[in-house]
């Protein structure tokens, strides 16, 4: 990442100008196979480029994120607006989830005409168990918002008035969401309401409550899809402070995102198995990065080596049976033979057997068919680039 900064910090430079105080890039890359999120571990590499930048009268935060976990949001634009009078962001392109609601605790947000926020109704992951005969099997991930939706599908769409029946449909959900889970969506559908309503009132000048609750509503409840962006126009739509931007303004901006597009290869084909260079069911790529803050003072980068591995259906417990013989001449008898000579032949079989036992199930693990791939980032860290 280091290859290339001197470009960068140009861009940062006239950006600065456009948004009216220094930048300070926050970006975490949703690349092909791994990507990163906005998370509690960048919040010290962004405190320590708040101290070289020192404090300032405005501060413009360039954002691009498909989002992350719900407690950094708050965390962030509180440590942001300690080193500034006004916050404002930046958004080439996506801000999505957790990167909305950082934006929606800034002052103003400027976008270009590909810039998207995002609905901020959070999903749970969840572990399902394997469901027993003739059960639906779990969701995996499961938004917030889907039980209601449930629910109003079994009042309004199904058009069910007989309480004593709403009660059967809903009491359902308990065969597939135990109580703790439906307690855990309870818990994150008021918290996301409450960090969204504490993040608008920090705007300048201030909101009143009707238009926190306006907004508030729209990107949890009015947006019925998590993947839905939000482009500038609807973003002012629903009552956020928004500041188009010019083409000229826009250049420079693009720009800086083209260059975070080669570095995390985010063009790059989304087909796993075109990251294998060998015929090796596994790969690794060091040193790759996946997210960066990065400004005039300094260069950090989440950091670590990416793994990759093909699945593959292997037949359960392959059993390979090989026998093997040596055919001595006519004129030699085996029990003939000194007793030590013997032992040493069986040995000589025996390994030969193991060998070639081995060999067998390498090789039908290798014509296994693929069925999948998976890719993680092992060690990775924040590190200190320049």
């Amino acid at each position: 990442m280091k290859d290339g900064r001197a470009d960068r910090l140009e861009l940062i430079q006239k950006i600065a100008a456009i948004g009216g105080g220094p930048i300070l890039v926050y970006f975490t890359a949703d690349s092909p196979i791994i990507g990163g999120n906005i998370a509690s571990d960048a919040a010290l590499p962004i405190f320590d480029h708040l101290r070289a930048l020192g404090k300032q009268h405005r501060l413009c935060l360039y954002l691009y994120s498909t989002g992350g976990t719900l407690e950094t949001p708050w965390k962030i634009v509180n440590m942001l607006r300690e080193f500034c009078g006004e916050l404002h962001v930046i958004v080439p392109y996506k801000a999505y989830s957790a990167a909305t609601m950082i934006a929606i605790g800034t002052d103003k947000i400027l976008m270009t005409r590909k810039a998207e926020l995002g609905p901020i109704d959070p999903s749970l992951q969840a572990a399902p168990a394997a469901p027993k005969e003739g059960e639906f099997p779990a969701l995996a991930e499961l938004g917030v918002e889907d039980v209601a939706a449930y629910v109003t599908f079994v009042r309004e769409r199904a058009k069910l008035t007989d309480q004593a029946a709403v009660a059967r449909l809903v009491g359902t959900l308990a065969q597939y969401l135990t109580p703790p889970l439906l307690g855990r969506l309870e818990r994150v559908y008021s918290h996301i309401r409450l960090v969204a309503r504490n993040l608008l009132s920090l705007h300048r000048p201030p909101f009143d409550d009707r238009h926190i609750s306006v907004i508030t509503e729209a990107l949890t409840e009015k947006m019925y899809v998590h993947g839905h962006g939000i482009g500038r126009r609807e973003a002012s739509q629903v009552g956020l402070d928004v500041r188009e931007l010019t083409e000229g303004e826009e250049e420079p901006i693009w720009a800086l995102y083209q260059a975070y597009e080669t570095i995390f290869r985010l063009r790059e084909s989304r087909d796993i198995e075109g990251y294998f260079p060998t015929a090796a069911d596994t790969y690794e790529l060091p040193d790759a990065a996946i997210a960066c803050v990065e400004s005039t003072a300094a260069l950090d980068a989440f950091i670590g080596t990416v793994r990759t591995q093909r699945i593959r259906r292997i037949p359960p417990n392959p059993t390979v049976n090989v026998n093997l013989s040596i055919n001595f001449p006519a004129n030699v008898q085996p029990q003939q033979l000194p007793q030590a000579i013997q032992q040493l032949v069986q040995q000589a079989l025996q390994q030969a057997g193991q060998q070639i036992n081995t060999l067998v199930a390498q090789e039908l693990q290798k014509q296994a068919p693929i069925i999948g791939m998976s890719a993680s980032l092992v060690g990775g860290a924040w590190k200190k680039i320049a």
